[in-house]
């Protein structure tokens, strides 16, 4: 893009307008840019942001559909930044990412930083020989840095619907595996795979050795890093319980990031695309309580007006970094974008994109 000589404009122009403006503004924005310009919208986005996407869909899925773009160069991806990042990552030479608010973090992937994996990587190396007998695999929700990692000591990334083809494939290769960083999303999936819990061990990155023993360590076959969703932690199951009794007949659904006492009490757990199709190809009349992101569900509900769907928790529960992508912000980076001003562009450094595209590549190699 050519430099305007427009200086950029200033998001605080755009808190005080109202959602009418706001709406009208990023439209006319969208329209001048036309076809340099694909808008990306998270599953969890609100609806004032993701009624201007050109896609929905999860992180993955969208900056797949990015890349297969080329044609579009600027990407305004409506999520939070390890997406933005793993956009970056698959894009072609010629695309820029853009991330609406660069506050948009994930709590969960900032719940293993690349300082606490290195020393986990060496600590694990005073106990076995770690890059014969280890496989290292992250979830996509996770920083660049770590998908790096994992590429370069010939590991692998998964998402929610691949886990368990990815622990597969995984055990194929080494002994072990050092699963981060969400430890529920590995459990749960172990659990179905029917692997012993004597199998599987927690590493807390603030204890020595995570919190084990060399013995454990060494009989582990399952390394789960202490992380968390917090969204999806606030389901429990007294939720299920208490959803049962109102409607004996109706059919829980929930995420595998959920805990393991939530996701065996429900009907079924998959992904958030899972949940999506599931419910909607679900019969006329029935009852769905749903254990995933506030926004989703509350948009499946308005969707999908032959059928109950509820939301599994009684207490309000919205992922508060994607949340921080709004109107606002939307409008600020695509009218920056049309006075020829990229605003938080999102750039990942080369060897860092080349080892994080190795271990993705092997995950959709599996999958």
């Amino acid at each position: 893009m050519t430099t305007s000589t427009i200086s950029p404009r200033l998001i605080a122009e755009y808190q005080t307008l109202s959602a009418e403006e706001l709406f009208s503004r990023t439209v006319e924005a969208k329209r001048t840019l036309g076809a340099r310009v694909m808008i990306l919208g998270h599953n969890y986005q609100r609806d004032e942001v993701i009624q201007h996407a050109d896609f929905r869909g999860d992180s993955l899925l969208l900056s797949k559909l990015s890349a297969e773009r080329s044609e579009r160069p600027y990407i305004v991806f409506c999520g939070v930044h390890f997406m933005a990042e793993t956009a970056d990552i698959l894009s072609r030479s010629n695309q820029t990412v853009i991330l609406p608010d660069m506050a948009a973090g994930c709590s969960m992937a900032d719940m293993a930083a690349i300082e606490q994996v290195d020393q986990c990587w060496e600590a694990l190396g005073r106990v076995v020989p770690v890059e014969e007998t280890v496989m290292p695999a992250v979830y996509v929700n996770s920083a660049a840095v770590l998908k790096a990692f994992c590429g370069e000591h010939g590991g692998i990334t998964c998402t929610s619907s691949n886990a368990r083809a990815v622990i597969e494939w995984c055990w194929a290769r080494r002994e072990k595996i050092l699963f981060f960083p969400d430890e529920h999303l590995g459990r749960n999936t172990a659990n179905k795979m029917g692997i012993p819990r004597d199998q599987m061990i927690v590493w807390d990155p603030y204890q020595p050795n995570g919190g084990n023993t060399r013995d454990a360590i060494t009989r582990a076959k399952l390394i789960l890093w202490k992380g968390h969703c917090s969204v999806h932690q606030m389901f429990q199951p007294a939720h299920v319980d208490h959803f049962r009794k109102q409607y004996p007949e109706g059919k829980v659904i929930v995420h595998p990031e959920c805990h393991e006492d939530v996701v065996n009490r429900a009907d079924l757990t998959g992904s958030t695309e899972f949940i999506i199709k599931t419910v909607t190809a679900a019969p006329a009349g029935t009852a769905w309580a749903v254990g995933t992101e506030l926004n989703l569900v509350n948009r499946l509900k308005r969707e999908m007006t032959d059928k109950k769907v509820f939301f599994l928790s009684s207490t309000i529960c919205q992922c508060a970094t994607m949340f921080r992508i709004d109107a606002a912000h939307l409008c600020w980076a695509m009218e920056n974008l049309a006075d020829g001003h990229v605003v938080n562009h999102i750039v990942v450094p080369d060897d860092d994109k080349r080892w994080a595209k190795i271990a993705l590549d092997r995950m959709m190699s599996v999958s």
